[in-house]
């Protein structure tokens, strides 16, 4: 049974006159519940503890599906029909293989699963989640709401071109050394291997933070002064620097950057917004313009409201989304990539492999 989602009323007092000051004024607290208690939980110094484990994967697409248009909500009947669809293409996945059954065609047979090409995951390795996500007690046809029709803005041309040259090597894995024709390689070392295949960073799961294809346990620890949200994919400990927005936490320098950037936060009112700069767009590699800002509210004791506008100047404007973060009891585990340490050396043997299969074959 979901709980519905309330958005907190902003009081009248303006984040400006709050000043440095980390404790809460008695005025900015939420009407206590009949009993006297307070419906959200909180830390000595009196703003709200946001502390917890979450588990944010869900069914709602980041983008909306185009025949929506600019619909946001949608039935409770429809988003019962999504889960039960979704449940029975689990079922189906997770059902027993043939034992019998052949090995599948070099570059694979083109079907969903496992075999569907080279390198492809089962079921078994994917959770994206079982229902979808409500806000404010109706059910989201996308994660992203602004723009209007749930979908990202059009990239500026400026954005085309960087994207163009961001991943050359972008091809189908077809089974062979492809890559010959160009006169650099996509395997030639290690750090020629992208971001994401060296296991260093994924950005969808990071900031801003949205359900991905598994891994979707996030790990926040609260004090006065830093906020830690470890993220399970990647295992990315991001530290946000809390104060005001200017005193004291100010930005790191220009030339300081790292792949998830750098994260100052500050109150407003029941509100925690983190703001994130000095990205970079791969090791040694400046990601100019790029400003995330992401807004923390407690909902109640078990959940969240998180809430993100992302400032890309790959884009023609600001695009924004909001998705709650539902307290789990599960664990957040380590996410050891290149399992057992053998994966990177071997994409490295499989292609020189395959180059001398191309080679012999040329002869």
């Amino acid at each position: 049974m979901r709980r519905p989602l309330l958005r907190p009323a902003l009081t009248a007092l303006s984040a400006a006159l709050l000043g440095p000051a980390l404790a809460l004024p008695l005025a900015a607290l939420p009407p206590a519940g009949e009993d006297g208690a307070d419906p959200i939980p909180r830390t000595a110094s009196g703003r709200p503890d946001l502390s917890g484990t979450y588990d944010i994967a869900s069914l709602t697409p980041f983008e909306r599906d185009p025949k929506y248009g600019e619909q946001l909500e949608l039935t409770a009947e429809e988003a019962e029909a999504i889960e039960r669809q979704a449940a029975m293409a689990m079922a189906f996945a997770d059902a027993p293989s043939d034992p019998d059954r052949k090995a599948p065609p070099k570059g694979g047979d083109g079907s969903a699963g496992a075999a569907g090409k080279v390198g492809g995951y089962n079921a078994f390795w994917v959770d994206s989640g079982t229902e979808t996500l409500a806000v404010g007690g109706s059910f989201r046809t996308s994660i992203l709401v602004d723009p209007a029709n749930g979908r990202l803005p059009p990239l500026t041309e400026a954005g085309k071109a960087r994207r163009a040259k961001l991943r050359p090597y972008v091809h189908e894995n077809t089974g062979d050394a492809w890559w010959l024709k160009h006169e650099e390689g996509p395997y030639d070392d290690p750090e020629s291997l992208a971001v994401i295949e060296r296991c260093l960073y994924v950005a969808p799961a990071t900031a801003p933070m949205l359900p991905v294809l598994y891994n979707n346990v996030k790990r926040i620890v609260q004090t006065d002064h830093h906020l830690l949200i470890l993220v399970e994919w990647m295992h990315e400990a991001r530290r946000v620097r809390l104060g005001t927005k200017h005193d004291p936490p100010a930005h790191l320098p220009e030339h300081l950057r790292s792949l998830a950037g750098d994260s100052i936060g500050w109150w407003e009112d029941d509100t925690l917004v983190v703001e994130t700069t000095n990205f970079l767009e791969r090791p040694g590699v400046a990601r100019q313009g790029l400003r995330i800002v992401e807004r923390f509210s407690r909902m109640g004791p078990q959940t969240l409201l998180y809430e993100f506008t992302v400032h890309d100047p790959d884009y023609t404007a600001p695009y924004s989304g909001e998705l709650p973060f539902p307290q789990t009891d599960g664990k957040l585990y380590e996410y050891a990539c290149h399992e057992g340490n053998y994966a990177m050396g071997n994409i490295l043997r499989g292609a020189r492999l395959l180059e001398r299969e191309a080679m012999e074959g040329a002869e």
